[in-house]
């Protein structure tokens, strides 16, 4: 068998039970700060046994509350925003394709795997960018740096882009709890959602990684196109059963948004004057690089509290904790560790 030779895939998050192993410390007695997502999540009842012996069914209500939510009806549900990252290069022919770096991995990994010309461009770069790309791919905000354009800017661009054939791809996995700065219901089924997909996801926000569901919000070529290559089925019925109730769940929702807002402002205070360096982020995480990011992550996997090492940039990524007392285990970790940049 002639097997093909494929790059090997990236790896993702804090992995929590190879750090357990490494430091001893048992899974259950860490506090893991690593992945970014809601340490509130939505609170998921108890899931009806007959969604358990029923196949999928599109006509059981998550579109219309997805289309609600998100203010765009032309969209498709997919098994969290990778499958889409995964199956999209497929679609369009060998392209330039330019990338907000540095950024979520799995990102440039599939349009290289595609065969697609792939550069990364620096935030600073953008503009020049546009015009010397057939495709634009953003996350906003970024992941893991939290950097957001806004609005109108991204929409400049994906004119820019549209005039010319080339389309603008914006991952908003992480935007919820600001949705004024999303691009969502600008796409369209017709001509006036040309040159604009948009990619989101219930596993941040709404803190339901483990569901695998999320949204590909594009015009109606694309979407069939895409549902093509994904086949029947896509995402399970009990997680497009928890999906449609958590989107529907407005209280819930303006509840978080003030939630995290504030979360995010004690853990930014928190990490900015720990003086560890420059530090950037969203409402769900923050984002610091330092040139003793190895030494702080060892640091503080020796007291059990688990962040996002990255070797490569020098940097950390720090989310946040569910309850006082998590927020007090951090509190005393910074201050006992007393490292300064």
């Amino acid at each position: 068998m002639n097997i093909p030779n494929f790059a090997p895939r990236p790896l993702h998050g804090g992995r929590l039970l190879v750090a357990a192993s490494r430091y001893g410390i048992a899974p259950a007695d860490w506090l893991d700060l690593s992945t970014g997502i809601n340490p509130q999540p939505w609170p998921v009842p108890a899931v009806p046994q007959d969604v358990w012996q029923r196949l999928p069914e599109d006509d059981d209500g998550l579109e219309a509350a997805a289309a609600d939510y998100y203010g765009c009806a032309s969209l498709l549900p997919v098994a969290g925003s990778q499958a889409a990252i995964q199956l999209l290069p497929l679609l369009f022919p060998r392209s330039r394709v330019a990338i907000l770096s540095p950024t979520y991995s799995e990102h440039p990994h599939g349009w290289h795997q595609a065969g697609h010309q792939v550069s990364s461009v620096t935030a600073d770069r953008i503009e020049a960018a546009v015009d010397s790309s057939d495709i634009l791919l953003l996350v906003q905000p970024n992941n893991p740096t939290g950097n957001l354009f806004p609005p109108e800017r991204v929409l400049g661009w994906r004119d820019r882009l549209a005039a010319r054939g080339g389309t603008l791809v914006v991952d908003e996995a992480f935007i919820d709890a600001t949705p004024e700065a999303g691009v969502v219901a600008h796409c369209a089924a017709g001509d006036e959602g040309k040159g604009l997909i948009v990619l989101r996801s219930l596993g941040k926000f709404f803190g339901l990684a483990g569901a695998r569901v999320g949204f590909v919000f594009a015009q109606r070529a694309i979407l069939d196109a895409l549902a093509v290559r994904l086949g029947p089925w896509p995402v399970a019925g009990p997680s497009r059963w928890v999906a449609q109730r958590a989107l529907a769940d407005r209280v819930w929702q303006q509840a978080q948004c003030v939630l995290l807002g504030q979360a995010g402002t004690r853990l930014e205070a928190l990490v900015r004057d720990a003086g560890w360096g420059e530090t950037s982020g969203c409402a769900l995480f923050r984002f610091v690089r330092t040139p003793h990011a190895a030494a702080l992550y060892d640091a503080f996997a020796r007291r059990g509290i688990l962040l996002r090492l990255f070797d490569d940039l020098s940097a950390l990524r720090v989310g946040l904790p569910a309850d006082e007392a998590q927020w007090q285990r951090l509190e005393t970790a910074v201050h006992g560790i007393g490292w300064r940049g």
